[in-house]
């Protein structure tokens, strides 16, 4: 059996280092690691290493580290825009995101959002992201940005992209979404509209900004299965020989 991962904040990692909070309670009193046992940290930035506890408290664990070692951001960075809305499972889908190596999310507001985003909504995702992270092994946690002004801030933060993918429920006159699509090298963005569906409005917006638009399939999905499916296409599509492992270092 692989030894346990624990997050450690980019900013406290060292030579010695400190657990605390959550992270220590888990090592100290769930998993009841002592002194002398071996884990993995990670920080979320591409840094992973091998870590001996020195000292279990009850508030903290202390630890030296080993080995460590980086690994380079995946030559195909998929953003996951998802439109913000009540009744969609965040939690599920963020410890997805995280599992399936997602580059991005960005919590957009839809004209047929359910309530408005909330000021907390990029922090209260961290907890399931590090849990997906941890779970998979991926050392790169997603960046969660809230998108407050709708398919307008959408539409322009996706002009450095070099593919703009726009996945649509049950269009059968639309192409499905294929690996020769999702997974390409270089920065994706795939846009989940709320239950309610797209505005007219909005898709008017997506279409001028060059969204390609492509079908799902025959079935309404939710809003949190839709954009897993398109996550696990593109994960998996990216690993197709030729397509690249690995890019440039953060």
């Amino acid at each position: 059996m692989s030894e346990p991962f624990f997050y450690l904040p980019p900013d406290a990692w060292g030579r010695e280092a400190c657990l605390e909070g959550q992270e220590a309670r888990h090592l100290g009193q769930a998993l009841r690691l002592k002194p002398g046992d071996t884990v993995g940290l990670l920080d979320g930035r591409g840094r992973t290493g091998h870590f001996v506890i020195r000292a279990v408290g009850k508030k903290n664990v202390r630890l030296e580290c080993l080995e460590e070692s980086f690994t380079p951001r995946p030559a195909s960075l998929a953003v996951m825009a998802l439109a913000f809305s009540k009744a969609v499972r965040r939690g599920f889908f963020m410890e997805k995101a995280a599992e399936l190596g997602a580059h991005a999310i960005w919590l957009w507001q839809a004209d047929h959002s359910q309530g408005r985003l909330p000021a907390g909504a990029c922090e209260s995702c961290l907890g399931q992201m590090i849990a997906g992270a941890k779970q998979s092994g991926n050392p790169w946690l997603p960046e969660v940005r809230a998108l407050s002004r709708g398919a307008e801030e959408l539409a322009e933060l996706s002009r450095a992209a070099d593919q703009r993918i726009l996945p649509w429920e049950m269009q059968a006159s639309l192409p499905m979404l294929t690996p020769d699509l999702a997974g390409r090298p270089g920065l994706s963005v795939y846009v989940i509209g709320p239950e309610g569906g797209f505005s007219g409005r909005e898709l008017d917006i997506l279409r001028e900004a060059r969204f390609t638009t492509v079908s799902l399939g025959a079935r309404v999905l939710r809003c949190e299965t839709a954009a897993t499916l398109c996550l696990g296409i593109h994960w998996w599509a990216a690993q197709l020989p030729g397509r690249g492992a690995a890019g440039a270092e953060d």
